[in-house]
């Protein structure tokens, strides 16, 4: 079904961009976090539980923004949602840095989380409707690359504005702390991706499910079909449901009186990309390995090299996800991410406490937990950091994967929200070693998961899927 004739690549690749910003805010909101915490305490004097809320509050907003979002992508358009979701980056950066209390910030943090949540599942779904399928694999990999380059901005801000003031909570610039500066950064990459907004097109999908097929075949021509855009259309027609609007009912099979399975394999994928534990390492990144022995700062700059490491392992998935395909780098990622989690765990689990009872990593275990903790992250990001995105972006129908997304996009938030409430408890009565060895279970189960559910989209147009 995909037209020969050759696509305007560096258009599509300049709208492709413009909506990955999308996932740069939504890597940078979810490590901004990460080297604020113990300045938040000293702020707020909050309680052990009030700063697990605070770093973990923003994934309920994650939850309901995902679970809205295709519905309201569909109802709306792709790119009006996005618009929203680009307001409430802003309104959050700077509300998380004006707060002066626990709930006054976690309200922020959830208005933040309604955006990542929603350009978590619309970044990559817009991408890969306006992408040509040979090479949809690639394009649609940029939101995990932005992601990536959000988190790593995210660390190596936090880095050189604690650096600056000599700590996060130390007074920086104007009378504000290096805390609240940390959270303002981010205005700046909000309000550049709503104006670029502006500047792309609506996704013919939705532009054709809507009932606005001139329009869908303009842009269908524009995306390299200009003798065939009306036949394109007539192609997406044909998949989508005779008589209305795709909607959350679509998801329910008719014929065989069931939901769709496919909707299962979907949520199966967001979930274990979340159980792994790969979010503890960048949400909870300077405390993990303060926990493991090492100083404050020298925690902050391991953040960074984990971040740049993330960022080179997506580059690689680039460059495979098309050639090799979606399942083998899931299998390669869950298989080495298994063992390295599991030499984590064994590192932890026996490493001995210094005279305040704290975990210490003599010897050579210090640097086998770092080489581990990189590889893992490599494993994770050559694998399921991407390819997870991508599949949940092209996987379901076009007559329901709004809907599909939006389940698929709460349940990924949800696994995310009880991964990152719970390492803190499981810290306390088990150690690293204990929750590292709870990953690495997680990590061994998503082998046989990808192997029996999970079939290759490789070159696959979205009609066909």
């Amino acid at each position: 079904m995909e037209s020969t004739h050759k696509p305007h690549l560096l258009h599509i690749l300049l709208i492709s961009c413009t909506a990955a910003i999308g996932g740069f805010l939504f890597g940078f909101d979810s490590g901004v976090i990460n080297g604020t915490v113990d300045a938040l305490q000293k702020a707020f004097n909050s309680s052990t539980v009030g700063i697990g809320f605070n770093v973990s509050s923003m994934l309920i907003g994650c939850a309901v923004g995902a679970f809205l979002a295709g519905t309201l992508a569909d109802r709306f358009g792709r790119k009006a949602v996005m618009m929203v979701s680009a307001v409430f980056f802003a309104l959050s950066a700077w509300g998380s840095g004006v707060s002066s209390g626990d709930v006054e910030f976690v309200v922020y943090r959830i208005i933040g989380g309604f955006a990542v949540g929603a350009a978590s599942v619309l970044c990559p779904a817009y991408i890969s409707e306006v992408a040509p399928a040979a090479i949809r694999g690639r394009l649609s990999s940029l939101q995990q690359l932005a992601i990536v380059l959000g988190l790593f901005m995210a660390f190596l801000s936090n880095y050189l504005i604690a650096g600056a003031a000599g700590g996060a909570s130390n007074e920086l610039w104007f009378g504000f702390q290096a805390w609240q500066w940390m959270f303002w950064v981010e205005l700046i990459p909000a309000l550049i991706f709503l104006v670029a907004l502006f500047l792309i097109p609506e996704s013919p999908r939705y532009l054709v499910a809507a009932g606005s097929t001139d329009k869908a075949a303009a842009v269908l021509a524009k995306l390299g079909h200009p003798d065939d855009a009306d036949q394109k259309v007539q192609d997406i027609q044909k998949t989508l449901q005779a008589g209305h609007k795709p909607r959350m009912s679509d998801l329910y099979d008719e014929t065989a009186k069931r939901i769709h399975p496919i909707l299962w394999v979907g949520i199966g994928l967001a979930i274990f990309q979340q159980l792994v534990g790969i979010n503890v390492v960048f949400y909870y990144g300077a405390t993990l390995w303060e926990a493991a022995g090492f100083s404050s700062s020298d925690a902050l700059l391991i953040n960074v090299i984990s971040g740049a490491v993330n960022i080179g392992s997506t580059f690689v998935a680039i460059s495979l996800v098309d050639k090799l395909g979606r399942k083998p780098l899931l299998v390669f990622g869950s298989v080495g991410m298994a063992v390295f989690l599991g030499v984590l765990a064994v590192v932890f689990a026996t490493a001995g406490l210094d005279e305040r009872g704290n975990l210490q990593l003599s010897g050579t275990a210090g640097p086998i937990a770092l080489v581990a903790a990189n590889l893992y992250v490599f494993c994770f990001g050559v694998s399921w950091g991407p390819v997870m995105w991508v599949m949940l972006g092209e996987m379901f129908q076009n007559k329901f994967r709004g809907a599909a997304l939006s389940i698929a996009g709460f349940a990924q938030w949800m696994a995310n929200f009880a991964i990152t409430m719970t390492f803190p408890i499981l810290l306390a009565h088990f150690g690293l070693g204990g929750a590292y060895g709870v990953y690495t279970f997680f990590a061994l189960i998503s082998i046989f998961f990808v192997l029996k559910l999970v079939q290759e989209t490789k070159g696959k147009a979205l009609e066909e899927m």
